[in-house]
């Protein structure tokens, strides 16, 4: 600016007085002053009004993201909300999980007691008629009765016997050893012989081996027994 007013002042001096010139002069660095002046507040105002608009950005920015902050602690809740009745869920299923066990130990029992009950009925008709038809059908002349009894292995381990009792067949002495199963299947004479015959056989010396049953689970089941060296009789046979 003070060039350009001495040039100013140059210029005027080729014009005016001196007084007028200073007078003159005064006048444009007035002038000059208040240019700048309303010039700064111009840029100001801009300023301030970029100021405004990045504070209404801020805060619109702002109000985005609380209403979406609102809306993840809406789903939050909805979420442990959710979680409390899955827990709660949770809870009445392994309850109702532990009844069922519960239940079905106690079905398994009584099955297992029937199965028993019926095996033993079964057993007790066996005691009946076996004598007659071993008798018959293989000419063995029982020596006492058929009974159950626990028999030690040669481990000295005692076995649970269902059918056992001591005959004579062409002047030798043999122990006859059996079972009954409601309905037999080949595991169930896979089972017989390998828990109490493989296990008695050194111990009881000779032995006949019976099955008594009210029906085979396959057809193939009685022809099975008797490739195994076992005499099968049904129910119906007593």
């Amino acid at each position: 600016m003070a060039v350009a007013l001495d040039e100013i002042n140059e210029r005027l001096r080729k014009v005016f007085t001196p007084d007028q010139v200073e007078v003159l002069i005064d006048m444009f660095r007035y002038a000059f002053d208040r240019l700048v002046k309303a010039s700064d507040f111009a840029e100001l105002k801009g300023i301030v009004a970029e100021l405004a608009e990045a504070q209404k950005q801020s805060e619109r920015r702002l109000g985005e993201l609380t209403k979406r902050v609102d809306e993840l602690a809406e789903a939050q809740k909805r979420t442990e909300e959710r979680l409390n009745e899955l827990a709660e869920a949770q809870i009445r299923t392994e309850e109702e999980l532990r009844k069922l066990a519960q239940e079905h130990r106690e079905t398994r029992r009584q099955l297992g007691g029937l199965t028993i009950t019926v095996g033993y009925t079964l057993e007790n008709e066996a005691f009946k008629a076996l004598p007659d038809l071993l008798k018959r059908d293989y000419g063995l002349e029982l020596r006492g009765r058929l009974k159950r009894a626990y028999v030690r292995d040669k481990e000295g381990k005692a076995i649970e016997v269902n059918i056992i009792g001591k005959a004579v067949k062409d002047g030798r002495e043999v122990t006859i050893l059996g079972e009954g199963k409601a309905q037999l299947s080949k595991r169930d004479v896979d089972r017989f012989l390998r828990r109490k015959v493989n296990r008695l056989r050194d111990v009881l010396g000779d032995l006949f081996l019976v099955l008594v049953t009210h029906m085979i689970s396959e057809y193939d089941v009685e022809e099975y027994a008797k490739e195994k060296g076992i005499a099968l009789y049904y129910s119906y046979d007593f």
